[in-house]
């Protein structure tokens, strides 16, 4: 995500509602014990979000939109792994939405929606460890996007000819049932009906677009594991760009008219010819981009104002028309896409990981593209007043996840790094780490044991004082 920005929900930890959901065993068939899985996947910051007991698999979520009433009528089946003998389970889903239809295997379970976000389902039997099921959902109503007075405005956001899925950090709960957390990354596939003239965008590529009467529908397939803050869903009246880079990867942009000044004409060019350069600058640095398409939506969004590394094509949302994003805020949310998207914090503790990474891939494109070097850049930020040395790079708290700590801070880390391993062994580093890891998740300590074996340094006397230590540490 772009700095200078926050957003997010109102998800208030609910330790009452918790107790309420207890574990009680239950025992079926074979003698075996069906335990509740948990409502929660473990991260301090967001105690309610993700759930336990099973492993989201696939998503394929299907909803009409209609512009007249902002409604969605939707589907989503749910394709998941238990890893436990569940006797009930937990999805994320929050709003007013209302559901019609809920099944597990195709046979009517019951469900029960409470404390701040949670969709508790038990089906008529138990699951037993291992299998693969499906549960169906069938809901309906207008979406509302959350505003949390600390992190901003996140999830369904209505746009002046359509909306658009900001869900970093919890908002994919406020348009479908998911199991929402980092951690627990899935493949998904879109099938969205909307009147004629409106586009559809969302992740990964393009299967396949029908007219029928006043509508038509459009199909995307996301064949690459997808954490849910990073589903994009993007509805409005595009122009859209379907191109390739020069390195061959498909480059798929979409401009929303209002979103650039008016009589623009070259605006959808150009846009897509810089998310191409930018992001086949950005292969040489960290590698093969690691999903089956990239590309970007400028869309026109007053309340958001702030950019999002949605995992494919990140989104520039704008308050007002204006220039296209600048190559630097494209170089910020597209190397994203190796550090945040193809590998993900574990939880939003290590969110240094992803925000550090874009911020010095501005700081990399700046010194290769005659503006800055990177150490001027470190030597400004270090002198600099503003700079914000109050919190720890590696745990900034549940309400400073988008401060400047976790972006300009932890650049600086990153730039420190460089000087003590020398430029040769840092851009090899920076390309084996995502590499390891691909689509996995990833944390601090993780992170810098991976640098110390891949240098063979000692490495802990920096990392102690530029993430671990709050302060602005001694040169």
């Amino acid at each position: 995500m772009a700095r200078n920005t926050s957003r997010a929900l109102s998800i208030a930890a609910s330790v009452a509602a918790i107790g309420l959901l207890a574990p009680t065993a239950t025992a079926y068939a074979g003698h075996r014990a069906f335990t509740p899985g948990l409502p929660g996947a473990g991260d301090r910051y967001f105690p309610d979000m993700g759930n336990g007991g099973y492993d989201a698999q696939h998503y394929s979520l299907g909803l009409k939109y209609d512009p007249g009433t902002k409604a969605i009528d939707a589907t989503a089946k749910i394709t998941a792994r238990a890893t436990q003998n569940l006797s009930r389970f937990d999805f994320d889903f929050l709003g007013p939405l209302k559901i019609s239809k809920l099944t597990v295997d195709g046979r009517k379970a019951s469900y029960t929606r409470t404390g701040a976000q949670e969709l508790v389902i038990t089906p008529d039997r138990g699951v037993p460890q291992g299998r693969v099921f499906t549960v169906d959902v069938a809901y309906s109503g207008v979406p509302k996007s959350i505003n949390d007075p600390a992190l901003g405005l996140s999830g369904w956001i209505a746009t002046h000819d359509g909306a658009v899925a900001l869900s970093q950090p919890f908002g994919s709960a406020t348009w479908y049932p998911v199991n929402d957390t980092t951690h627990d990354k899935a493949t998904y596939d879109f099938t969205v009906t909307v009147p004629n003239g409106l586009k559809v965008l969302a992740n990964g590529v393009p299967a396949g677009e029908r007219t029928q009467g006043a509508n038509t529908t459009f199909r995307w397939v996301d064949r690459q594991p997808t954490a849910s803050e990073l589903v994009l869903m993007a509805i409005g009246h595009f122009d859209v760009r379907d191109t390739r880079t020069a390195t061959g990867l498909r480059n798929i942009t979409a401009v929303d008219p209002a979103s650039v000044p008016a009589g623009d004409k070259t605006a959808a060019d150009d846009f897509n010819k810089a998310t191409a350069d930018v992001i086949d600058w950005e292969q040489k640095l960290y590698g093969r981009f690691p999903f089956s398409a990239t590309g970007g939506i400028s869309v026109l969004a007053p309340d958001v104002g702030y950019s999002l590394e949605t995992q494919t094509r990140p989104v520039y949302a704008r308050r007002t028309a204006g220039a296209l994003p600048s190559a630097t805020l494209l170089s910020h949310e597209l190397g994203h896409q190796w550090f945040g998207d193809e590998v993900t914090p574990y939880v939003w503790q290590h969110i240094w990981l992803n925000e550090g990474f874009a911020t010095y891939s501005e700081w990399l494109y700046s010194e290769q593209h005659g503006g800055e070097t990177a150490q001027q850049h470190f030597d400004e930020a270090y002198k600099s007043s503003s700079t914000d040395w109050s919190g720890k790079v590696a745990d900034p708290g549940r309400d400073h996840i988008f401060d400047d700590l976790v972006y300009t801070r932890a650049a600086m880390t990153l730039h420190q790094l460089r000087r003590a391993i020398g430029d040769t062994a840092f851009f090899a580093l920076v390309k084996a780490w995502p590499a390891q890891h691909r689509y996995g998740n990833d944390t601090t300590a993780e992170f810098t044991a991976f640098a110390q074996r891949y240098t063979h340094k000692d490495l802990r006397p920096l990392f102690q004082a530029w993430l671990y230590t709050a302060g602005k540490p001694a040169l």
